[in-house]
């Protein structure tokens, strides 16, 4: 870790990827403590068609992505800690708010400005992370960041069983409300402001637009944040379907949640796995070797679906492998696409985030409207998104594999 003399605090490693981790977690929360809870919030707020309830996940994804066009900028104008913690304040009040939601349209509403106060914590850990790293030791420290933001899915879908027990759905928003509070204060006392004043861009139109610019034309970037893109929506079109596979399909009933956090656990175990190797084999080799796997395993799956037989013994190792490959294409991936952008971190992280998340939304919200009671529309979208990754990656590396094109080798925070 670089000495920054412009931070008033300085974090040791553990807190520094804790705390980033921890906000970052806030989103994971925010989706998958709400999947028990689905079908008792569409019969409160009557909603009949199982497959709308869906849209409580995809309207706080859209306003999560919609908003870190914003967050990029004035997190470069003003510094990461300022903006940080107004959207927090944002995600607290609006998820004690949901707990008074009359109807549907409301809860929808609430939890699209929810999403838009998240979209901070996304955009500043990532410039955090870009601030104080670079290279194969940024990929490192995305890797533990991500390990440590998956247990929240391992254990937020049993919490989500556990409080709708002990209460009614509205719980839920309480419990989220006041876990984010927590994280809030431990970052107002703790953060540090990691932008060096000297690199703070002035807020104007032309300004604002040079940084788009100069994200969206440069190539390598850009593709692998596409290629994030499309690994993210078929994630989402997964998460978008857990509970109706699991309980409708496999019958798994109050079992859900630990079929779930089984599939987080892998993902987390991946992701610290890949910050043990990445130094070793570089971002590229390891992406592009999950990518392949992702999505040849993903044809597997969809050829025997189609073919009627994908009993659950078979369908979790499938899904096991394709999760575990997505640990370690997805941290690999958004750092090769911020590796060249150091000097505009907050609005390349913005662009991507938004890409990512709003694209990931859309294209995950599709697969999702597509169940049939049948794991072929899912198993579909990860074949299908897996091609188009594979394809970005080609761009971004000219029709090369395997680290045959430049490898960024380490250097100190800041080089550009």
């Amino acid at each position: 870790m670089t000495t920054n003399t412009y931070t008033a605090r300085e974090l040791s490693r553990p807190e520094f990827i804790a705390l980033l981790a921890a906000m970052m977690a806030l989103n994971a929360l925010a989706i998958d403590v709400m999947l028990p809870a689905l079908p008792y919030m569409g019969e409160a707020l009557g909603v009949t068609n199982e497959n709308e309830r869906q849209f409580v996940i995809a309207a706080y994804m859209l306003g999560f992505g919609a908003a870190q066009l914003a967050f990029g900028p004035l997190s470069d104008r003003f510094g990461r800690r300022a903006p940080l913690l107004i959207g927090l304040v944002v995600y607290v009040v609006c998820a004690f708010a949901a707990t008074f939601a009359p109807n549907f349209a409301v809860l929808l509403g609430l939890r699209f400005v929810q999403g838009l106060g998240a979209a901070g914590t996304r955009v500043i850990a990532t410039s955090v992370v870009r601030d104080r790293f670079s290279g194969r030791a940024m990929a490192e420290i995305m890797s533990l960041t991500f390990m440590v933001f998956m247990a929240v899915p391992i254990i937020a879908p049993g919490i989500g069983q556990i409080l709708l027990i002990t209460g009614p759905w509205q719980t839920i928003f309480i419990f989220m409300g006041g876990l984010a509070t927590v994280f809030s204060l431990w970052a107002f006392f703790r953060l540090p402001e990691t932008l060096d004043p000297a690199n703070r861009r002035p807020l104007t139109f032309a300004v604002v637009t040079d940084g788009f610019r100069i994200v969206f034309t440069n190539r390598l970037a850009l593709s692998y944040g596409l290629a994030g893109m499309f690994l993210f929506g078929a994630l989402f079109g997964f998460i978008s379907t857990a509970q109706q596979i699991y309980v409708e399909v496999y019958g798994l009933g109050v079992y859900f949640p630990v079929a779930f956090a089984a599939m987080a656990g892998l993902m987390a175990i991946s992701s610290f796995l890949n910050s043990r190797i990445v130094r070793h084999f570089g971002m590229r080799r390891i992406s592009h070797f999950a990518v392949l796997v992702f999505t040849g395993v993903s044809a597997i799956w969809l050829t025997l679906s189609v073919a009627g037989f994908m009993p659950l013994w078979l369908f979790f190792p499938l899904l096991a492998i394709i999760m575990f490959m997505f640990g370690w294409g997805a941290a690999n991936m958004n750092s090769l696409s911020m590796e060249p952008l150091g000097a505009v971190a907050g609005t390349a992280s913005s662009v991507f985030g938004f890409i990512q998340t709003v694209g990931g939304a859309l294209l995950g919200s599709f697969i999702g409207q597509q169940f049939n009671g049948t794991v072929v529309p899912v198993a579909a979208g990860y074949l299908i998104m897996g091609v188009l990754a594979l394809v970005c990656i080609l761009v971004a590396e000219n029709g090369r594999l395997f680290g045959v094109g430049k490898e960024y080798a380490d250097r100190p925070s800041g080089a550009h």
